[in-house]
């Protein structure tokens, strides 16, 4: 049991810097394509300095991150195969999978803007931004109370926090736009 709680603590550093990593690489998103808009000089010395600062966190922070809670959590499930029967479990790997595609398609946009193609609005990138939140906020919950919800709740509880989100995000529009 020991072992356990050693790799059950190892798995949830990993994690907290995986979403960390993920959170921070879209605000750096956002920064570039804004920076892109900015008048010669300014412009070329600030994508020089995000493309270096994504570089790092991408492959320094992020992917080591993302493969080594993986592999803890790979282990985890070796100690704890009964996990694998429960229903909660196949609703947070649904989750992971989830989290895996939205970490993939970060890695596409990152390539995107370290080769200069700029094909997402900032105001994209903030709101692409949330989508890791609802996968952090569904995953903690599913962890925490060690059970699949009542799907009702659970799909009114995702909405309902996915549109409070939304809400947010246009609220914080109008005030950039005002200023």
């Amino acid at each position: 049991m020991e072992l356990y709680n050693y790799i059950k603590s190892l798995h949830l550093i990993f994690v907290i810097t995986w979403f960390a990593g993920l959170f921070y690489i879209v605000r750096l998103f956002v920064y570039q394509i804004e920076a892109n808009q900015k008048p010669s000089p300014e412009r070329e010395i600030l994508l020089t300095q995000y493309k270096i600062m994504t570089y790092r966190l991408w492959f320094i922070i992020t992917w080591p991150s993302a493969v080594l809670a993986t592999l803890f959590a790979a282990w985890l499930l070796f100690l704890m195969p009964a996990w694998l029967q429960m229903p909660w479990m196949h609703v947070k790997l649904g989750f992971v999978l989830a989290l895996f595609l939205y970490h993939l398609k970060c890695h596409q946009i990152y390539k995107q803007l370290q080769n200069d193609k700029f094909n997402y609005s900032s105001n994209y990138m903030r709101l692409w931004n949330e989508g890791a939140t609802i996968i952090l906020f569904a995953v903690v919950f599913l962890v925490i109370l060690k059970n699949a919800f009542n799907w009702i709740y659970g799909v009114i509880g995702i909405f309902v926090f996915s549109i409070l989100i939304m809400l947010g995000f246009k609220f914080y529009k109008r005030i950039r736009e005002k200023k």
